[in-house]
């Protein structure tokens, strides 16, 4: 990728082109994110103009690896959207929510005495390789140029589109049912929420994402980031 994030010596380093790697903080949006970064700089720095923008969009109630691109590395951010991802998290077994996530309440209940150890980590591993996946009804995929989010919101109709994505690692890491937490390595464009989701499926049962984090893009990891108020500091 030959793409590296460096300290900021001067402010025209954020005009020059910049890569920040931030840790997202929990229920804030990529784009809240991206429009304090430029606040900030513009209002506090005496920039009147500066371009801002994210590489991959993190979902509000997932935190970790954010990489916020400034100036003209902007014009970089699709090479490290295509790079490969690390997630870290928890999912919940014996439940389904129409989001897959918390942000919605749970829609369905299920046992989950007959659910073994073997049955979660072979679940897993048929979920490897390149696989077709559902996006959830609550993303921000469009429908005829509307946010498929917007429209469940409202329950009107949606027809997602299965699309293919690549998971390379989907380890189990612990389990302590009805939690379970594991790591998985993918390719652009997986949703962490559907393959929670069809795993509990997998199993004869319902699940759902608890929690969220990414861990690494490519070559840059979260360890080596700052949090969002130690950045504005």
């Amino acid at each position: 990728m030959n793409i590296t994030s460096q300290p900021i010596s001067s402010i025209s380093d954020f005009q020059e082109g910049k890569v920040l790697l931030i840790d997202k903080p929990l229920t804030w949006t990529s784009f809240d994110v991206v429009n304090k970064i430029r606040y900030q700089i513009k209002h506090l720095k005496g920039i009147k103009k500066i371009k801002v923008g994210h590489a991959g969009t993190l979902d509000p109630l997932a935190t970790g690896l954010l990489i916020v691109c400034t100036g003209k590395y902007t014009k970089r951010i699709h090479e490290i959207q295509n790079a490969e991802k690390e997630y870290t998290g928890t999912f919940v077994l014996g439940a389904t929510r129409p989001s897959y996530d918390k942000e919605t309440p749970i829609d369905e209940e299920f046992p989950i005495d007959n659910i073994t150890d073997k049955d979660i980590i072979k679940a897993a591993k048929n979920l490897t390789g390149s696989i077709q996946q559902i996006p959830p009804i609550y993303s921000a995929q469009r429908i005829n140029g509307v946010r498929a989010y917007k429209k469940a919101r409202k329950n009107q109709p949606i027809q997602m589109e299965a699309k293919q994505v690549t998971i390379s690692e989907f380890e189990i890491t612990s389990i302590d049912l009805p939690t379970v937490s594991f790591r998985v390595v993918c390719s652009k464009g997986t949703y962490i929420r559907s393959l929670v989701h069809d795993l509990g499926k997998g199993v004869n049962n319902g699940s759902f994402l608890a929690s969220l984090c990414r861990t690494r893009i490519g070559d840059f990891k979260l360890k080596d980031g700052l949090s969002l108020e130690e950045f504005l500091k």
